[in-house]
């Protein structure tokens, strides 16, 4: 799929490239993004440099991940977001925010564009969010966007060689009011 770009009244949503691997070198040197993600610790250049130049490209190109750097109009990166393919009609969603970006909500309305976006473009039926306990910030993200919190998974995360519980949750297209592309038929 080739990579599309996604705007709000505030955001602009684009894949990211070479052009934009000092930015997401510099915003992934903050300890809370590598505490709580699965980047690497400490995160190198050539960390951002494979990740931009290489990981976002070939996510795009084979449709297993839909990657976009989240973009204030001026072109300062707020945070980055992907939608990860983990089944058929199934995204796993990741993000981050970059330190001076927190609290203004730019995360939770690129949340909501992409999973809209991917519940009418990309086949998706069901997008999860997971974070590793305690991430209250990623969890609050997650409830403003209209996850509906499911439970915890034991052990579900391997985060730098450590095993740790997981929070999920899931979006559906009929969260948001949009049709699925598969009949859902809810448990009673």
């Amino acid at each position: 799929m080739d990579p599309v770009t996604l705007t709000t009244d505030r955001l602009v949503l684009r894949t990211v490239g070479a052009q934009d691997t000092d930015a997401v070198y510099d915003a992934c040197q903050d300890p809370e993004i590598q505490r709580w993600t699965t980047i690497p610790s400490p995160y190198l250049r050539e960390h951002a440099r494979s990740f931009t130049e290489q990981f976002v490209p070939d996510g795009w190109a084979n449709g297993s991940m839909f990657t976009f750097g989240v973009f204030l109009h001026s072109g300062e990166l707020a945070g980055m977001l992907s939608i990860t393919m983990r089944a058929l009609g199934m995204g796993e969603i990741g993000f981050w925010a970059a330190k001076q970006h927190r609290a203004n909500g730019y995360v939770t309305e690129a949340a909501l564009t992409a999973c809209r976006w991917a519940f009418t473009h990309a086949a998706v039926d069901r997008v999860e969010w997971r974070a590793t306990v305690g991430n209250r910030a990623s969890r609050a993200v997650a409830e403003r966007a209209g996850f509906t919190i499911e439970g915890t998974l034991r052990s579900a995360t391997n985060n730098k060689g450590v095993r740790q519980d997981t929070w999920v949750g899931s979006l559906l297209p009929s969260d948001l009011g949009l049709p699925s592309t598969a009949p859902y038929l809810p448990a009673r």
